[in-house]
């Protein structure tokens, strides 16, 4: 059996490894090898230039980068097909398969947030998104959902039956985001002059994130009975509401922006704060709730789409858009040392449920019910 993988959304580029779809894949790709059948092989085919080898695997590059999406697409639909022949099976790792692909698939989908908040992609992304992943999805006889949110969506939204559908859900480094030593934490803390007590939201800041509420729960508190919050990560689109909402409730002083936040500072960010927030009304999986649960941090999140999934028990739930309930949640992580203590421990055990070899299993139990099965 030889399969054919297309990574061209696995960046070349440095500190990419551990965000989002990049991260997703390489780190399936690192683990697939244990998980193969003997005879088995797995070719990657990445872009031009793209410097990543895996265990066991044959790394097939393009002839030119492929970074830019035009380039991208171009390869994906007008070059890519000649060579897939040789393959048993294809899968398209990031949401579409060639037009001109004569060969059993499988496809995997993060979300459908290019559906359902479309304003985040130009248009021509946007359409090219829409029209060639639902019809990747429905040809394909697999598809790969990274959470049972995400699996549903595409039933909901896509038609795909649930029986053609499986979850493979990310997983984390295990040997980055784990509690650290508090010598590590207070010179972190010192370095970036952090309070020794603080809530911690990290992401980009756009509207499904639902910031807005939090800041509306957030001013609700008297400043005696809340922390300072720090929320962490770049800008996305249309975030003036959130500074014309720090604005508006004389925050300055107790919201502090920090801008983009670079990946190996993350372990360090999720220990050094108190509670971890995340308010965000729609996530494919919601990996920051896993990496904070992971390094022993108290999470507070949304009774939304992936999270309560990723978060289980250990998390304190909130409906997205109360921000009455917002506000008591807050006052409970202010107040309550045990419930502290209690989340804490409960993420531990929640976070290592989750792996990436549990992902790269899921993966080629997908590959063997597709070659199983003679339907397309």
């Amino acid at each position: 059996m030889h399969i054919g993988l297309n990574a061209h959304l696995l960046s070349g580029q440095a500190g990419y490894r551990s965000a989002g779809i990049h991260g997703y894949i390489y780190n399936t790709l690192t683990r697939l090898h244990h998980h193969l059948p003997d005879d088995w092989r797995v070719s990657v085919m990445v872009g031009g230039g793209n410097p990543h080898t895996f265990p066991a695997l044959t790394m097939r590059r393009a002839p030119f980068s492929t970074e830019s999406p035009l380039k991208r697409i171009a390869w994906e639909q007008f070059i890519q097909p000649c060579g897939l022949r040789r393959f048993d099976l294809y899968h398209a790792m990031t949401f579409v398969s060639p037009l001109a692909l004569y060969r059993p698939s499988v496809v995997t989908v993060y979300d459908l947030s290019f559906v359902h908040y479309p304003q985040v992609l130009s248009p021509a992304r946007r359409a090219y998104l829409r029209a060639f992943t639902a019809l990747s999805c429905k040809r394909a006889r697999r598809v790969i959902a990274i959470s049972h949110s995400t699996a549903e969506d595409v039933h909901r939204t896509l038609g795909v039956p649930m029986s053609r559908i499986d979850v493979a859900s990310a997983g984390y480094d295990n040997e980055r985001f784990q509690p650290l030593p508090p010598q590590q934490i207070e010179a972190f803390r010192a370095e970036k002059a952090l309070p020794p007590r603080f809530w911690l939201f990290i992401g980009t800041l756009e509207p499904r994130k639902n910031l807005t509420t939090l800041l509306d729960a957030y001013a609700a508190l008297h400043p005696d009975e809340r922390l300072p919050l720090v929320l962490a990560g770049a800008k996305g689109w249309d975030y003036a509401p959130i500074f014309e909402r720090i604005e508006r409730y004389r925050l300055a002083d107790a919201v502090r922006l920090t801008g983009f936040v670079p990946a190996d500072e993350l372990p360090l960010w999720y220990n050094s704060a108190e509670t971890f927030v995340y308010p965000s009304i729609y996530e494919g999986f919601g990996l920051p709730v896993l990496e904070a649960m992971a390094c022993g941090t108290p999470v507070i999140i949304a009774s939304a789409s992936s999270l309560p999934e990723v978060g289980g028990e250990a998390a304190l739930i909130v409906p997205p858009e109360d921000s009455d309930a917002w506000r008591e949640a807050l006052r409970t992580a202010f107040s309550s040392a045990t419930w502290r203590e209690q989340a804490s421990q409960r993420g531990l055990l929640q976070a290592a449920r989750f792996s990436w070899d549990h992902t790269a299993q899921a993966t080629v139990a997908c590959y063997q019910k597709a070659v199983g099965d003679t339907t397309t």
